[in-house]
């Protein structure tokens, strides 16, 4: 502030120089003694004399000086939204002090760590604020200075003080009084602006602090309050009469601070839409394309997915709510739990049993009662009674279902689990109501009853995501025109063990979280992960490691599916998608390579001591291991050379057959026989190689018969021919070659060449018609 109170006072002691110096001509006129006409002063004369066009070059300068000003100052686009996001900020951090401050509010740990969350984003937009403002405030200082630098200007001096300068620029002088009014006027409103926005800036950041500390200390009381005894005994009669907050009051409240927080957290719910949108339109298409080739009886085995599947594009919507808002309004989190059990209702509705249906009635029951009562505003000791009751109600119904459940319901073993914590938690539950631990109470209450839910949901919706990608492998053969069945089991096997997980970490996080021990397990877990530590002069963090391995394992599991996902198993003996084979290959090598790539500079592991120690492996390499980098090598020079393509019928030495796949060490071919021949990478380039099917997929066939005679030659050979080009499988655009050629009085030997269109169906070819030819002429005995 000090500084800019002395740029302030030089900008006006530089006008005010300039003022005094203009009246003070006169003066300077009188002091000033006349020089002798008679006097040769030539030799006195400066030879580098000022040009009218050199003191216009100087107000030039002054011009383009001030003429910054309100281009600098209209730059400052940001300073109008600044202040509209500053009011915003106030006003919800008064609601914010207002809740904090109320000692008589029962504190609600989901509205505190909301409180949290939505403290943490005004602490981000108030910085950015206030960065942004000091950078608006350095480029107006840097202008100022720029402004009292010209009174340095001896040339300016002269300039303003000269009464004949000033006839002469006189248009100049009367255009830049103007615009140093602008200029003033400009410079006085915007510093004020800066320095009221940075002003209520920074109050904004210490109430900020302020509020935060109170946070954290208000969750550490609910912690330690909630072990403690709050309220009497049930059994207990109350002394006076406790009355519940109004439940318009409570929906008013709640309905404010939760559209402040939406407000300031609104990108992880556009990348929430985002994804289900993008679901929804993957499914769809799916579903059209094979409605256009009329083959939707093949996806007769799907028991989820629907052509429209709005219901199950919803579900997901608020199955995944929760994690992308871990600190969600106690309010929006209540309401995403009862849109989702109504959505669960509607969706097993004829997918269950009349029983097990009337069973998920009574569980929405008891999951949607608390909400209702504590949004009815009901009093505290009336809530205490009716949640015994549901505690009750759920422990009885918990146990009862545990022990009905058959051995199909058992391999779900995500919500046997949960049924277990479900049943306990509603047991501890009630053993708080009774000795008034009312926080507890509702902690594990509803935490068990979420948590039955999310289980519910998540391990739908990985079966959902299971049957989408089997629905893009179906979908994608018939498009391309591959048969229709094949092994899914293992792809199955391996996209249910990878939502299962997934499945299980969102379910651990949301659960994690209603209990208020997520963040300190995960700070525990950052701080044994990012702990450096050193062996000799080599240092790494578990986090590093767990990283790289992370990344080299999805890296791996991409390549892997990759193919699987355009509907290519490797098992099908397609001849046209040579092409798309080989960019699946190049693919999967792009994504090993550049897997480890990332997963090394991700994980912060230092590289120079990686490329020492490779260097120190080298010597192993050159010795040991030289046939695996061979054989690499060889995979990599054999999927860009394209020498071999997947598909293709290949001789190499005595081995032949059709190329399976090629692996980045060795190779698989497919023989007749159905054998797997694994041959190394490095073998194939050092052999000779016969490709039948390189450029195309024809092959040309040979038969000999014998003939005996006498015969018409010219009558055999227009039969043969014709038997010939009258079969499908034979390539008619090269003539059939026949030719006879004696061998005895007795008989002669026919020669027969032609070409057939697929190779896979030459033998088949070649016999169908060498079969043709003895039925033709057995009758004459000629054969």
């Amino acid at each position: 502030m000090r500084t800019k109170k002395t740029l302030s006072i030089s900008l006006r002691s530089t006008i005010a120089l300039f003022l005094v110096l203009c009246c003070s001509i006169s003066t300077f006129a009188q002091k000033t003694k006349p020089i002798d006409k008679g006097q040769d002063v030539s030799i006195l004369s400066d030879s580098a004399t000022l040009t009218k066009a050199d003191y216009l070059v100087h107000l030039e300068k002054v011009f383009e000086t001030i003429n910054k000003v309100p281009v600098t100052v209209s730059s400052f686009k940001n300073l109008t939204p600044i202040a509209a996001h500053l009011t915003q900020d106030e006003a919800a951090l008064a609601l914010l002090k207002s809740r904090l401050t109320q000692s008589e509010r029962t504190l609600n740990l989901q509205n505190l760590q909301m409180d949290q969350t939505l403290l943490e984003e005004l602490q981000t937009n108030n910085t950015d604020c206030l960065t942004d403002l000091d950078a608006y405030e350095k480029e107006l200082r840097a202008l100022k200075t720029e402004i009292l630098n010209l009174r340095k200007d001896t040339v300016l001096i002269k300039v303003f003080t000269l009464p004949a300068m000033r006839v002469m620029f006189k248009d100049q002088f009367a255009e830049l009084k103007k615009k140093h009014l602008v200029m003033d006027s400009l410079l006085k409103t915007t510093t004020l602006s800066i320095n009221n926005l940075q002003a209520r800036t920074s109050a904004n950041l210490i109430n900020i602090k302020e509020l935060m500390y109170l946070t954290d200390r208000q969750l550490d009381a609910v912690s330690i309050k909630a072990f403690g005894k709050e309220r009497r005994y049930l059994w207990e009669s109350a002394s006076n009469k406790t009355r519940g907050v109004g439940f318009r009051k409570f929906i008013n409240g709640e309905q404010e601070i939760s559209g402040y927080y939406f407000v300031y957290t609104r990108s992880s719910r556009l990348l929430l839409l985002f994804t289900c949108a993008t679901f929804f339109l993957w499914v769809f298409f799916n579903f059209r394309s094979m409605k256009q080739r009329d083959r939707l009886e093949a996806l007769d085995d799907f028991s989820l997915l629907s052509p429209h599947p709005y219901l199950i594009t919803f579900m997901m919507l608020f199955t995944l709510a929760p994690i992308f808002d871990l600190k969600a309004p106690a309010l929006y989190i209540e309401s995403v739990q009862i849109l989702l059990a109504i959505l669960l209702t509607i969706f097993f509705r004829k997918r269950l049993s009349s029983k097990l249906f009337y069973y998920w009635c009574i569980f929405a029951l008891l999951l949607l009662a608390p909400v209702f009562l504590r949004l009815l505003g009901m009093p505290p000791r009336f809530q205490r009674w009716l949640l015994l009751f549901l505690s009750i109600s759920s422990t009885l119904f918990g146990g009862m279902i545990l022990r009905k459940l058959d051995k199909q319901s058992k391999k779900y073993k995500m919500i046997v689990v949960t049924g277990f914590i479900y049943t306990i938690f509603a047991c501890i539950a009630i053993i708080c109501n009774l000795f008034g631990r009312f926080t507890l109470t509702q902690i594990f209450y509803s935490t068990g009853v979420n948590s039955l839910l999310n289980a519910i949901s998540l391990t739908i919706l990985a079966k959902v995501l299971v049957e989408a990608f089997l629905l893009q492998m179906k979908s994608s053969r018939i498009r391309k025109g591959y048969p229709e069945y094949f092994d899914w089991h293992p792809v199955r096997s391996g996209l249910k063990r990878l939502t299962g997980i997934a499945a299980t970490i969102i379910w651990f996080v949301i659960f994690t979280t209603n209990l208020n021990i997520f963040n300190g397990l995960y700070e525990s877990l950052m701080e044994v992960l990012m702990e450096k530590r050193i062996i000799g002069n080599f240092s790494f963090t578990f986090g590093g490691i767990a990283l790289f391995l992370g990344i080299i394992w999805t890296a791996n599991f991409l390549q892997k599916y990759i193919a699987y996902f355009f509907g290519d198993t490797g098992d099908d003996d397609i001849e046209d998608n040579k092409g798309q084979r080989s960019k699946l290959l190049i693919t999967r090598l792009v994504l090993l390579i550049g897997g480890f790539l990332i997963a090394v500079a991700a994980s912060g592991l230092p590289i120079d001591k990686i490329t020492v120690i490779l260097g120190a492996l080298g010597v192993g390499i050159g010795l040991g291991l030289q046939n695996i980098v061979s054989n690499f090598v060889s995979g990599i020079i054999l999927i860009f050379d394209k020498t071999i393509r997947i598909g293709d019928v290949v001789e190499l030495s005595n081995k032949k057959g059709r190329v399976k796949e090629i692996g980045v060490r060795a190779s698989t071919l497919l023989s007749e026989e159905g054998a797997e021949i694994i041959i190394p990478n490095g073998s194939i380039l050092s052999n000779n190689i016969i490709n039948w099917t390189l450029s195309n997929n024809q092959m040309r066939v040979d038969i000999s018969l014998n003939i005996a005679k006498p015969f018409n030659s010219t009558e055999v050979v227009s039969q043969i021919r014709d038997i010939i080009i009258n079969n499908n499988n034979v390539f008619v655009n090269k003539e059939p070659v026949i030719m006879i050629i004696p061998v005895s009085k007795l008989k002669s030997t026919i020669k027969i060449y032609f070409w057939c269109k697929d190779i896979s169906n030459a033998d088949l070819t070649r016999n169908v018609i060498i079969a043709q030819i003895f039925e033709a002429y057995e009758e004459i005995e000629i054969i």
